[in-house]
């Protein structure tokens, strides 16, 4: 379960940029969406593990010059992830810089560690992944007390006779999941195509952005609040890591419809209001697995009466209030904060008042996209406090992550890395089930195999009734 003992050898470390020439000096602003990523001091970070059976000369000849010029290609459109995040002193806003010359660092790496046992669903150490995840570089400070921040790394490590990954850090404020991942598909599309893809450019008219509630003066003046130095990327802890271990737990077509059936009954059983609610895949994954997340903690004098609180998030370029391009780069998500009284999470109805309670605040978001975005920073503010129950949802199977082809076919295994620093769970679509989907957790041991025979018991529940 663990290949901590293995090694890892940088072969080498450069600097990728777009085409010179390609992209002229440019500044983005911020917009209102990009704002609360601010307090986000944990990185967001991606691998996925591609099959290659060859050794790594043949890897470095072969592979390694498609994917550093198909990058290179890709900056030109995506160009804010080569920039900086410029923070200057007060008053002055911060925003972004794409100076000519601006690239991001690329790190190619050796590994020994055992293909097999990274891209297993079976629980294994949390520590495997990170010696294969880049580091973002310090900001850098310019005279003027200006700091620019970096705002992408890659890194891509060969298992000889193996596989290799490809591993992105990133800082949230550049773009969200689906900025991310358009970017990874337009740079998989023109390495495997060696050429022109059929994906659509970014759209970075940041002016189209509506503000109706005057969303970015107020969270720029909540900012003032914070701490001067809140931007620097936060390390965490080693001990946080040791007895953690990562799972990929993965629902079917047939589990997620029999799931979806099972709390639409019993939803209907218990509502006096003879209302047709609309019980999605992801309002029952979200239930099942929180409620199971709950379940599993080992008693710690936990109060019935605590509130417990699950944290996701909604894409809202479609949105009426905004209209914006499917192709929008930058952060265009929607934030719901769900808390509950640990009592109910854990009884007897547990998922299915979960299930209530998260699909009632997804209608909520469906009418006003902006339902309680006015308090948002201050919220948050109140819900990173320590002791507080806090599980946060990464992702989604809308991605299509396992739809990410650099030449060499989907990938063998991906998930995100950065759920292990804390409470969150990742979702995405399935590798061979089509419909299904998977959730990555990263727990205590000890809470890891109480997880995994709560939820093999909840869902032959589903099964029996």
């Amino acid at each position: 379960m663990n290949c901590n003992n293995n090694t890892l050898t940088v072969i080498d470390g450069c600097q990728v940029a777009p085409p010179p020439g390609s992209v002229p000096a440019t500044t983005l602003p911020l917009t209102f969406f990009d704002i609360p990523w601010f307090c986000c001091l944990v990185p967001v970070q991606r691998i996925f593990f591609y099959e290659f059976h060859h050794p790594t000369n043949h890897f470095l000849q072969t592979a390694l010059p498609s994917l550093k010029h198909s990058l290179s290609l890709t900056l030109q459109h995506f160009f804010p992830f080569a920039a900086n995040l410029i923070v200057p002193p007060q008053p002055h806003l911060s925003h972004f810089r794409y100076l000519p010359g601006d690239s991001l660092p690329f790190t190619v790496a050796e590994s020994t560690a055992d293909f097999p046992l990274l891209t297993s669903d079976s629980p294994q150490d949390v520590r495997n992944w990170h010696p294969l995840v880049p580091t973002l570089p310090s900001p850098r400070v310019e005279p003027d007390g200006t700091r620019a921040f970096p705002l992408m790394a890659i890194q891509v490590t060969v298992l000889p006779n193996s596989g290799f990954t490809i591993s992105l850090t990133f800082n949230h404020l550049a773009g969200d999941g689906k900025s991310l991942h358009h970017f990874i598909k337009f740079w998989a599309s023109l390495c495997k195509a060696r050429g022109e893809t059929p994906l659509s450019l970014p759209s970075h008219e940041r002016d189209k952005v509506k503000d109706p509630k005057g969303l970015k003066l107020l969270y720029l003046q909540e900012l003032e609040n914070h701490d001067s130095n809140m931007m620097e990327i936060a390390s965490v802890a080693p001990h946080v890591f040791v007895n953690k271990v990562r799972s990929t737990f993965v629902l079917s077509r047939e589990q997620v419809e029999r799931l979806k059936k099972w709390v639409s009954l019993k939803y209907c059983a218990n509502n006096d209001s003879g209302a047709s609610p609309h019980i999605s895949t992801f309002v029952v994954t979200c239930s099942l697995v929180w409620v199971c997340m709950i379940r599993s903690e080992e008693s710690k004098g936990n109060s019935d009466d605590e509130l417990c609180y699950v944290v996701f998030l909604a894409d809202c370029r479609d949105s009426p209030e905004f209209s914006l391009p499917s192709t929008y780069f930058g952060n265009c998500l929607a934030s719901c904060i769900v808390g509950m009284k640990r009592s109910v999470v854990v009884g007897e109805n547990g998922i299915i008042e979960v299930a209530k309670t998260i699909e009632r605040r997804v209608r909520d978001l469906k009418s006003d996209v902006l339902t309680r975005a006015e308090t948002l920073m201050s919220d948050y503010g109140e819900l990173w406090k320590p002791g507080k129950s806090v599980v946060v949802v990464a992702g989604s199977p809308k991605l299509t992550m396992y739809q990410t082809d650099f030449g060499w076919g989907k990938p063998k295994k991906t998930d995100a890395v950065h759920i292990d620093a804390g409470k969150m769970i990742s979702l995405s679509d399935c590798r061979d089930k089509d419909g299904g989907i998977e959730v990555g957790l990263a727990l205590d041991k000890s809470q890891m195999n109480n997880f995994n025979n709560i939820l093999e018991e909840q869902l032959n529940i589903t099964v029996c009734e």
